[in-house]
């Protein structure tokens, strides 16, 4: 039975997480501790109430997410925000969380796990955020219907396409989760074609403006993978089982 400090040992080293700056709120690494020990592994997208009850429901002693507990900001311990905790915390659950270190990993991140999806090869980093590249850009030839297909059936739900752009791809950029209010600084990059997961009204004009195709697959949808991925990586060298506690937000 592996501990939890040498699992949180590993995924602080493998996600590089003393390297790469973030939001404050993101609190990255071990936000709740267990007594000690590591059962099982769960993987989610969001620490809540429902996650941290789909968690403990299934005997999970480690839950693995991309937005953390203290993503809203400092809160008192009172109310819903106390009952939340108090499902986890009776039922001996840690609480592990990765933000932009997760969308960045170059092999188990958001953006490289989707890029791979949609055959996108020889990939490079651009649109810088904190000090680091925080999106994949990838010269790729492909039809706008080809690319939403495939985006579709990637993500398993349907994707928002405004074809402001050429019918044809040239370069792709990806950023998933919320960074459609990064439209500009992608069109400055030379990207023709922008994949994200959300992105307020007036990105929408924008697109238009630029002559930017803009796809908007959702802000959970997009972010599903890194959490899935880190959790097996997890599983396979600590000889833990993990599976995917679904939740989706319909954003």
């Amino acid at each position: 039975m592996p501990e939890l400090a040498e699992i949180v040992r590993y995924a602080d080293e493998f996600l590089r997480l003393t390297e790469i700056e973030d939001y404050s709120n993101a609190l990255n690494g071990l936000q709740i501790e267990n007594n000690g020990s590591v059962t099982r592994i769960g993987a989610a997208v969001d620490a809540s109430r429902a996650t941290f009850q789909m968690a403990v429901d299934r005997e999970i002693d480690l839950l693995v997410v991309h937005h953390g507990f203290f993503w809203p900001g400092l809160r008192p311990l009172t109310g819903a925000h106390f009952r939340a905790l108090q499902v986890g915390t009776s039922r001996n659950l840690a609480l592990y969380s990765a933000h932009l270190p997760l969308d960045l990993h170059p092999t188990i991140g958001n953006n490289a796990l989707l890029a791979a999806t949609l055959g996108l090869e020889k990939t490079e980093p651009f649109l810088e955020m904190k000090g680091q590249p925080i999106g994949l850009k990838a010269e790729a030839a492909l039809r706008r219907d080809e690319l939403l297909a495939k985006l579709e059936g990637s993500l398993g739900g349907p994707v928002r396409c405004i074809g402001a752009g050429p019918m044809e791809t040239k370069y792709i950029g990806i950023v998933t989760g919320g960074g459609g209010g990064e439209i500009y600084a992608a069109a400055r990059a030379g990207v023709d074609t922008y994949i994200t997961g959300e992105a307020p009204h007036w990105v929408a004009v924008a697109a238009e403006e630029l002559g930017t195709n803009l796809f908007l697959g959702g802000h959970y949808a997009t972010e599903t993978f890194g959490v899935k991925a880190l959790a097996a990586e997890l599983s396979e060298k600590f000889a833990v089982p993990w599976e995917f506690l679904d939740h989706p937000t319909g954003l």
